[in-house]
C-alpha cells in the first residue's frame, strides 16, 4: 500500500532501475508516517562510505509527539540495502549522468519501505515529449470512451 509517491521524480529522469530500502526511522517519524505526513518532493539519495542515505524528506512531527524529543522534520535517514546491491549502485552512480531518487514509501508487511530508482536526468525537450505522450493517452481514452457510447 503506498503511503506517498514522488512524482516529480517521473517529470525530471528517466528511471531504469528500482530498489526497494528499508529505512532507519525513530518512532514519531513511523507515527507521522502512517498519519501521512510525509513528503518527497525535494528528497533524494546519496551514498557515503559504502551506506546510503535519504536527503531532505520532510517528515511534519505529530503535535501529540513526546516532550522530551527534540523532533528534526528533514533528518537525513540511512536506508538499509543489501551489500552487492549498494555495490552495483555505486559503479552505476559514479557513471556519468545518474542519480538516486527517491520514489515512493510504502508498506510491506507492515514495515515502511522507500522504493529508490536508478535514474538519468531529462533535457527539456525529453519533458515536452513525455507530457504530449501523457495528453495522447488521455485523448485517446476519451474517444474510446465516446466510440463505445
Amino acid at each position: 500500500m503506498t503511503i506517498v509517491d514522488n512524482k516529480k521524480a517521473f517529470h525530471d529522469y528517466f528511471i531504469e532501475e528500482r530498489y526497494e530500502a528499508g529505512m532507519v526511522l525513530h518512532g514519531w517519524e513511523v507515527k507521522s508516517i502512517r498519519a501521512a505526513r510525509v513528503q518527497l518532493k525535494e528528497a533524494y539519495v546519496i551514498i557515503r562510505n559504502g551506506e546510503v542515505f535519504l536527503f531532505g524528506s520532510h517528515i511534519s512531527p505529530l503535535p501529540t509527539a513526546s516532550t522530551h524529543v527534540t523532533p528534526d522534520p528533514v533528518r537525513t535517514r540511512k536506508l538499509l540495502l543489501n551489500a552487492d546491491e549498494i555495490k552495483r549502485l555505486i559503479g552505476k552512480v559514479e557513471r556519468a549522468g545518474y542519480t538516486l531518487v527517491p520514489l515512493n514509501m510504502h508498506y510491506t508487511k507492515g514495515r515502511i519501505k522507500c522504493e529508490i530508482g536508478l535514474a538519468k536526468g531529462k533535457k527539456q525537450h525529453d519533458k515536452r515529449e513525455s507530457e504530449k505522450q501523457r495528453d495522447w493517452q488521455r485523448e485517446k481514452q476519451t474517444i474510446l470512451k465516446q466510440n463505445y457510447r
